[in-house]
């Protein structure tokens, strides 16, 4: 397959990520678009690391793979605390985060 092919469809899913991000109203569906947005950026750089000829862009996917991984325990960790005490996951109705 051609590289082109490979950036196209991470386009596909980088866009459909932002759009998820921009447009959900839960906390996390909010935190899947990121996770969305990160296996994008993993598609491009493998594709890249397959075109060059090297090993770089499979490290440090490998590394986008260990800290997506952190964003979820702690993502779903706060959106858990968070419905704790207020009984929705809703970002609009949370006003703590609002600045």
């Amino acid at each position: 397959m051609l590289v082109n092919q490979f950036l196209i469809l991470a386009a596909i899913l980088f866009a459909i990520g932002v759009y998820g991000v921009v447009a959900r109203r839960n906390a996390v569906l909010v935190l899947m678009s990121i996770e969305l947005i990160l296996n994008a950026v993993n598609l491009n750089l493998v594709a890249f690391a397959m075109r060059n000829g090297s090993a770089d862009g499979h490290t440090f996917a490998l590394y986008v793979i260990a800290v997506a991984a952190a964003e979820v325990g702690v993502g779903l960790g706060l959106v858990l605390l968070i419905f704790r005490n207020r009984r929705t996951i809703a970002l609009d109705e949370l006003s703590e985060m609002k600045g």
